[in-house]
């Protein structure tokens, strides 16, 4: 990062836009999903506002009145940082593979090449956004690995976000002793927040 400095501006804007125009889309009538492209802003922009709201969530929730201080601090700013860019990269890989491995139960959808590319253009198109790019490496590779391994039709009913609850928990910048209290909540929050994601998915999903 050189000698760059973080500030609240810069890591905010982005994903309080992502927020904001997601709770405005709440008051408007849905396009319905059908297409790739389609899909693949989907699955983007709903793994985005899944990693803002369930991260920076959980931090005001833990730092109560002092949650805006903490953004003066350089090294914590750098530790959101890092935990969002980790955080989204497994929210992608979950909502890719659950999108597809619903569209198999559902629509006999068979291309699933096309999950792994549509997986891999978000990431390369974040460059743009500044997600580090070994993170990105990290998450192509551990998605190839998912990839090798998923049953197709039925990781969408098998607690498909699982490992992005368990990536919140690992990467929020809190102290261990107070997320091992936290845990059940963190983990509950982050389901919570997809079981709306997975709804709205079902209800715009036409392939």
């Amino acid at each position: 990062m050189g000698k760059y400095k973080l500030t609240w501006k810069d890591l905010s804007w982005r994903d309080f836009k992502i927020y904001l125009f997601s709770l405005f889309k709440a008051f408007v009538p849905k396009k319905k999903i059908g297409s790739l492209d389609e899909l693949e802003n989907f699955i983007q922009t709903k793994s985005a506002w899944v990693t803002q709201v369930t991260l920076y969530g959980y931090l005001k929730t833990r730092m109560g009145t002092r949650y805006v201080l903490h953004f003066e601090n350089d090294e914590f700013m750098s530790s959101v940082n890092l935990a969002k860019w980790n955080i989204y990269a497994v929210a992608l890989q979950d909502l890719t593979l659950f999108t597809f491995s619903y569209l198999k139960a559902n629509f006999n959808y068979e291309d699933f090449k096309r999950a792994k590319e549509i997986f891999f253009k978000i990431l390369d198109d974040e460059t743009t956004n500044k997600m580090p790019l070994d993170i990105i490496d990290n998450a192509k590779k551990s998605f190839s690995e998912r990839f090798q391994n998923i049953n197709w039709n039925s990781y969408h009913n098998d607690l498909p976000f699982n490992p992005s609850a368990l990536s919140l928990y690992k990467w929020a910048p809190i102290a261990d002793e107070l997320k091992i209290l936290d845990r059940k909540i963190v983990l509950n929050s982050v389901i919570l927040k997809w079981d709306i994601v997975k709804k709205e998915f079902r209800e715009r999903i036409k392939f």
